[in-house]
C-alpha cells in the first residue's frame, strides 16, 4: 500500500470486489462461498447461537430464575447539595427541579428521589416519592420538612376493569 492509496479521495471504504466474473479473476465459479450448503445459498444469515442445525446451547440448558427487569422502577434523582440553589422556604418537587434545570427526567418516569450527598443551610419543603435516611436527616436538621408522596394505587389483583370485587376462581 502506498501513501497516495491510503489518502485516495478521503474515502472511508475501498471499492468492493466483484465476484463471480470468471475463473481468471480468482473469485469466479463459487465466488468464495465454497461448495453447496446453506452458506452457499442466497439469504443465509448466521444468527447468534446458530450451531449448524444442532440444538443450540441456549435451548439445551434449562430455564432458571426470574428477571424483574420489566417491573423495575426508575427514579429521577438529585442530591441534597443541589437544593442550595432554591430560596429558603421553597417547595421543591419534580416539576420545580426540572424547571430549574438541575436534572432531566429519567426514562419517562414521574418518580422523584432525593439522595444525601452534600449539605443544605436553609429550610425548604421537599415533596418526593423516595428519600434516603441521610437526606431526610440533613433537611430536617436545617429546619425543613419532607413530604413523601403517596404511592400510585394499582388495580387489585384478579379484578377486571369495571368490577369492584374479585371474580370467582374457576375450577
Amino acid at each position: 500500500m502506498n501513501l497516495n492509496e491510503a489518502k485516495a479521495l478521503g474515502l472511508k471504504y475501498g471499492e468492493r470486489k466483484r465476484v463471480g466474473r470468471g475463473i481468471g479473476s480468482g473469485l469466479g465459479k463459487t465466488a468464495g462461498r465454497g461448495h453447496k450448503g446453506a452458506q452457499a445459498r442466497t439469504g443465509w444469515k448466521n444468527r447468534i447461537g446458530w450451531e449448524g442445525g444442532q440444538m443450540p446451547l441456549f435451548r439445551r440448558l434449562p430455564k432458571r430464575g426470574f428477571n424483574n427487569k420489566n417491573f423495575r422502577r426508575f427514579f429521577t434523582t438529585i442530591n441534597v447539595r443541589d437544593l442550595e440553589g432554591f430560596a429558603a422556604g421553597a417547595v421543591i418537587d419534580l416539576q420545580a427541579v426540572l424547571a430549574a434545570g438541575i436534572t432531566s427526567k429519567t426514562k419517562h418516569t414521574e418518580l422523584f428521589k432525593l439522595l444525601g450527598e452534600g449539605e443544605i443551610t436553609h429550610a425548604v419543603t421537599v415533596r418526593v416519592d423516595a428519600i434516603t435516611r441521610s437526606a431526610k436527616e440533613k433537611i430536617e436538621a436545617a429546619g425543613g420538612t419532607v413530604e413523601i408522596l403517596p404511592q400510585v394505587a394499582h388495580r387489585p389483583k384478579f379484578v377486571r376493569k369495571g368490577q369492584t370485587t374479585p371474580s370467582p376462581k374457576r375450577r
